[in-house]
């Protein structure tokens, strides 16, 4: 038997953004830093990849989006809060899990940028070669 919450919670990661979210059964509603889910992104692309997991697990409207987001920039800071709504609505009904897991969606994306190594001016820069 599939357990099932009524809310979750779920951190999510990418890049160098951290989201905390919080699921509540509503009628849809995504707020983000006390704003809009529109206001903060006005990005359609951002925008579709937030609602992602509620297209994935057919479970569009059914539940309020709180999250704070801090660090990073847009993008990745909107897959910040899909990995939070993923993880979270895992926790929430386990049987959303699979589907979840076989989009990619509870999969922190590793991707980062490199670190600027010491005597060099960026990650992978050298300094100009002179012969003379």
């Amino acid at each position: 038997m599939a357990a099932v919450v009524d809310s979750g919670y779920g951190t999510g990661r990418r890049k160098t953004s951290v989201a905390r979210v919080w699921l509540r059964p509503g009628a849809g509603r995504i707020v983000i830093n006390r704003r809009a889910f529109e206001d903060y992104f006005p990005r359609e692309t951002l925008r579709m990849i937030i609602a992602q997991p509620f297209q994935v697990t057919s479970t569009a409207g059914q539940f309020d989006v709180l999250a704070t987001v801090t660090g990073g920039g847009p993008s990745g800071q909107a897959g910040a809060v899909r990995h939070g709504i993923s993880r979270a609505l895992a926790l929430v009904d386990d049987r959303l899990r699979q589907p979840l897991k076989k989009a990619g969606l509870l999969t922190r994306d590793p991707r980062m940028r490199e670190r600027k190594k010491y005597g060099q001016p960026g990650a992978r820069q050298k300094f100009q070669y002179s012969k003379r």
